[in-house]
């Protein structure tokens, strides 16, 4: 069986896991959150999600030490609490990250477009489909250049933002204990991306060091960073603006009275934002590979291209839905769903992690945060608006009668 070179270490792969994290979710998503919590109630749910995404990255990293291959947790679940488990992760998120995309893409269209958001988003979908079947990669060295622009366009908005902060915004009143847990699994979209570091077992070194020091040290920075920038945008634009806003940190520029950086922001946020869709297509793509290869899908998905050595079908296919949902869905609705499955996903990661035992190494409570990890995805996943909660497990039913069908099928 071919293996992937072990390449990177703890700095590169922290960098992959901020490319991972800050993406579409810091551009986009306090505005929906900030709707269900309030002012003062989106401070409280992103701790709260950061917490949980805390439990999720030990679980993760646990799992990962033990299993240093690609797959995530849908090896995890197969691995240690049987096929069926690993299937409803993996299903779990090739429909939650395609959902992701979909996310993703409108976020550029907002950025780049207003007025134009969803022909935008099916051309930049259109664009990095292109790119990935052709076997163009995003490399570490990429993901760096990525991360620097992320990194400083927030630091853009701090800056302008900082001088029009008013306490009395932030201080607004929040919301209900429904509508905070509302809000963390909305904002816990925006952590997701750290399981991209337990995906690289196969390519990093000393992967029972590295991926365990490397998750937890992506995921603090980028808490850190959410922080800085919801107090910012809460500050200038208060609660209601906030929450009706398509281009939150575009909004909070010109709203600091300095326009003429609006489109700074937009270009920023459209270069970041494309660079994780082009890595998260083609990721999804490769997990559907994986999947049909185990007829977890339909074995015709598993088809690699003879001169590009891409898995040309599953990504087109990843690809159409993509569209579809952009032409169907709004930007809130594609975030709510993709949380809905990511967090079932992450249930079943700290279902698996349980399995390990304890680990008298470990200063920390792995198994209570195992345990925490595991009812807080569940709890979340349940208080996200009702539609959205009965799409995403009515798409895992779907996914569940057609891996019973299966030996019918065959």
């Amino acid at each position: 069986m071919d293996q992937l070179a072990r390449r990177l270490g703890v700095p590169d792969a922290v960098v992959i896991g901020l490319g991972s994290m800050l993406g579409a979710g810091v551009f986009v998503v306090f505005a929906p959150a900030t709707a269900a919590a309030g002012g003062v109630g989106l401070l409280l749910a992103l701790a709260l999600a950061g917490f949980i995404a805390f439990c999720n990255a030990t679980s993760s990293a646990r799992l990962a030490a033990r299993y240093p291959e690609s797959g995530g947790t849908y090896v995890y679940g197969r691995e240690r609490l049987g096929p069926f488990a690993g299937f409803v992760a993996g299903w779990g998120f090739v429909v939650g990250k395609t959902a992701s995309c979909a996310a993703m893409a409108l976020t550029i269209g907002a950025y780049l477009w207003p007025g134009q958001a969803r022909l935008v988003a099916v051309a930049a979908v259109l664009v990095v489909t292109g790119v990935n079947l052709r076997g163009i990669g995003k490399t570490a060295t990429a993901t760096r250049l990525l991360v620097l622009i992320v990194l400083a366009v927030l630091a853009l908005v701090a800056v302008a933002g900082a001088t029009d902060v008013s306490i009395d915004r932030i201080d607004a009143p929040g919301g209900s204990a429904r509508g905070i847990l509302t809000a963390a699994g909305l904002l816990f979209f925006a952590f997701a991306g750290y399981a991209r570091i337990a995906t690289l077992g196969e390519e990093v070194r000393e992967p029972e060091s590295t991926i365990p020091r490397a998750v937890p040290l992506a995921l603090g920075l980028v808490l850190i960073i959410y922080l800085v920038v919801a107090v910012i945008t809460l500050g200038v634009l208060g609660p209601t603006r906030l929450a009706a806003s398509a281009a939150p940190l575009a909004d909070v520029v010109t709203a600091a009275g300095l326009p003429g950086l609006a489109w700074v922001v937009r270009a920023g946020a459209t270069v970041a934002v494309t660079g994780v869709l082009l890595s998260l297509v083609a990721g999804v793509g490769r997990t559907t590979l994986a999947m049909a290869r185990r007829h977890d899908l339909p074995a015709p998905l598993a088809a690699v291209h003879p001169v590009h050595r891409v898995p040309h079908r599953a990504e087109l296919a990843v690809a159409a839905v993509v569209i579809l949902v952009v032409m169907l869905a709004d930007v809130r609705g594609a975030i709510g769903f993709s949380s809905v499955t990511v967090l079932v996903y992450y249930a079943i990661t700290n279902a698996a992690a349980l399995t390990l035992g304890r680990n008298p190494a470990r200063k920390l409570p792995v198994q209570a945060l195992a345990v925490a990890g595991l009812v807080g995805c569940l709890v979340l996943a349940v208080n996200l608006p009702l539609s959205t909660v009965l799409a995403g497990f009515g798409v895992l039913a779907l996914g569940a009668a057609w891996y019973a069908l299966r030996p019918a099928r065959r």
